[in-house]
């Protein structure tokens, strides 16, 4: 059954280090994009594309596709878009070109909603703000770093109720460690192909 949550994929990023639009890289044959989606439509009530290539997306009629809000402001003007326009108190974020995403995690995440403003996986390398659920009361202290310039996407965390999803919870739903990997450079992707078989 889907949520009554938003699912926000953040598809505006540069792609400087890889040439090409992310979104549709192949990984084992299937887009990116095709694999996002095919989760969040079975997870979500309503999607959302936030691009600033909005005529790529054409294709994808069960989706809307938005444009940032505030142009040139990276992942945090992205989910700052994608919240103002979810029409659901909470919203998933993560960008195009996580190849591991895992169904049943999100769910957890999804889970954990009601009491808090910020759902956030918490790694040894710290917060994974870009695979993360925010609410939209997150709104009004991301506009005022938006405004100031301010772009680190946990800036605005200390303002919010937040609940970090710690190692051990994370563990179950990432057993080859992957779960939190995006495709940077053509190096990424070729290893994304064939993933590392866990024992």
């Amino acid at each position: 059954m889907k949520s009554a949550v938003t699912g926000i994929v953040l598809a505006g990023g540069k792609n400087s280090r890889m040439g090409v639009n992310k979104a549709f890289l192949e990984i084992n044959g299937t887009r990116l994009i095709d694999n996002i989606l095919g989760i969040y439509r079975r997870v979500f009530a309503e999607i959302l594309i936030v691009t600033n290539d909005p005529l790529s997306y054409l294709e994808f009629d069960d989706a809307s596709v938005v444009t940032d809000i505030y142009k040139g402001k990276g992942p945090l003007g992205g989910v700052y878009t994608g919240l103002f326009y979810a029409k659901y108190p909470y919203a998933f974020a993560c960008p195009c070109d996580m190849p591991h995403l895992n169904e049943a995690f999100i769910a957890y995440l999804i889970g954990r909603t009601g009491r808090h403003d910020v759902i956030v996986p918490e790694t040894r390398d710290g917060y994974q703000p870009l695979h993360a659920i925010y609410s939209r009361a997150c709104l009004p202290s991301m506009k005022k770093l938006l405004l100031a310039d301010r772009l680190k996407m946990t800036g605005f965390y200390r303002d919010m109720r937040v609940l970090a999803i710690g190692e051990e919870q994370i563990r179950p739903y990432n057993a080859d460690g992957l779960l939190f990997h995006n495709l940077n450079t053509p190096q990424d992707v070729a290893d994304a192909q064939h993933p590392p078989r866990t024992a």
